[in-house]
């Protein structure tokens, strides 16, 4: 019995280790991986290093760190290509809409230096106007910010709308109720020149807040969808704007057209006394600032983030999805607000304001949409993105009165750079070069486990 015992006693032992293993379900996980890995590279990377990280650690980090770092280098050469390709497309149909360059291509083949000379003065001399209109001296480059202000206010509006997951279309509706809200301060309430500015402006954001509040809270309450409230609040908004210019609130006596008084000059914006730098395009980017404060460092930031990435898990993590969607359109709604206060306080080269009307914020609220789109909805990217869209709408009366070219082709331009901007596919399809070859590294099998 006892050399059976003896005998038996290995494979005994063997059956007590297995029945550990069996109890222990994380100790047969790691035996699998020492297993796994031993003989391999990553036996020796999983070696625990002096700093306190693995091998495998650092391994990772340095390979997401290279991709990341690629990724973002193909975005930007997707995006300035996508600039390219909108402008030679703009190039082209300037050469086709007109006559007398496109009627030299009839002999092209006979004399090709014509129709080349006249399409290159033609592209050279209308992109070049565009240049002088929008970066040729102070005035221009600071007509360039007060035409970007209301833009980066409205667009980032937008841009926090998206990162929650939510379509504001409804900025113009806001920054209409932002330019009625101020403008009425402005011209009805006299106080001294700080506090009438002040208050003018954040009565007109207060106005968007509530506007874009409304929207947040039919869809949290009732279920109704962001797009269908917000484009309807613009009609209701642009219908009640043109009601209170008949009123005698706001129409200016004397008058029957609808057009307001003229703001006082204690509620305008300061200025560069000669130029149309205001005190609106620094209020836009410390707007730009707050934007980046509250998503990247403040608890509400997060939640809209991850309610954007994921609201059934941001529900079971315990947020409420519905008090974000609230929070996130007010303060959204507030921000296009602040885009109409730009239209209502900012200074024209008179010193003075424009008068509000029916037309005054123009397209602001609409023309945000795609800066929110172009500066992907981040807050530096829209800032770039206002600047660039004001450079345009600035150059665009250069490129009309020196270089004879129609002004709505910068509104073609700013389309054309959407379009390539928002489909990167479509720029690496057209340009495969920018991909380049997909790296693959030889990563040991399980290295990343």
């Amino acid at each position: 019995m006892s050399d059976e015992s003896r005998t038996e006693s290995p494979e005994g032992a063997e059956n007590e280790r297995d029945l550990d293993a069996e109890a222990t379900p994380q100790h047969a996980a790691d035996t699998e991986i020492e297993e796994e890995s031993e003989g391999t590279p990553q036996h020796a990377a999983g070696a625990v290093d002096q700093g306190g990280m693995s091998g495998t650690q650092r391994f990772r980090t340095a390979l997401l760190g290279r991709s990341g770092g690629r990724q973002i280098l193909i975005d930007v050469l997707t995006t300035f290509f996508a600039f390219v390709l909108a402008f030679v497309v703009g190039g082209i149909l300037m050469i086709v809409s007109d006559p007398e360059v496109s009627s030299k291509f009839a002999y092209f083949f006979g004399r090709p230096g014509d129709a080349l000379q006249a399409s290159a003065d033609k592209v050279f001399g209308a992109y070049g106007a565009l240049a002088r209109g929008a970066l040729g001296g102070i005035g221009p480059i600071t007509e360039t910010t007060a035409q970007a202000a209301p833009l980066i206010c409205a667009g980032l509006g937008v841009a926090l709308a998206f990162r929650a997951g939510l379509f504001n279309i409804g900025g113009q509706g806001q920054a209409i109720w932002g330019a009625i809200l101020s403008a009425w301060v402005g011209f009805s309430l006299p106080m001294p020149i700080v506090l009438q500015c002040v208050a003018a402006v954040i009565l007109g954001i207060l106005g968007g807040a509530v506007w874009g509040g409304l929207v947040g809270l039919l869809k949290a309450k009732a279920g109704a969808h962001e797009v269908i409230v917000t484009i309807m609040l613009n009609y209701i908004a642009a219908g009640m704007l043109a009601y209170l210019l008949t009123t005698t609130a706001f129409q200016r006596p004397g008058r029957t057209d609808p057009i307001s008084p003229v703001v006082d000059w204690n509620a305008t914006f300061a200025r560069i006394d000669g130029t149309r730098l205001h005190l609106g395009f620094l209020l836009a980017l410390l707007a730009a600032v707050g934007v980046w404060f509250l998503l990247e460092r403040t608890s509400i930031g997060f939640a809209i983030r991850a309610v954007g990435a994921n609201p059934h898990a941001s529900a079971t993590a315990g947020m409420s999805v519905a008090r974000t969607t609230i929070i996130t359109m007010a303060i959204a709604g507030g921000l296009a607000g602040l885009g109409g206060v730009m239209s209502s306080l900012g200074p024209t080269v008179t010193g003075f304001p424009d008068p509000l009307s029916a037309g005054l914020v123009g397209s602001v609220g609409f023309d945000a949409i795609t800066v929110a789109l172009l500066g992907r909805s981040k807050p530096v990217g829209t800032v770039l993105a206002g600047l660039l869209f004001g450079a345009l709408h600035a150059g665009g009366l250069a490129m009309q009165s020196q270089a004879g070219t129609p002004l709505t082709l910068t509104i073609v331009l700013q389309a054309l750079i959407v379009i390539f901007v928002a489909a990167p596919a479509l720029v690496t399809s057209i340009l495969p070069f920018i991909k380049g070859r997909p790296s693959t590294p030889n990563v040991p099998a399980g290295a990343l486990s």
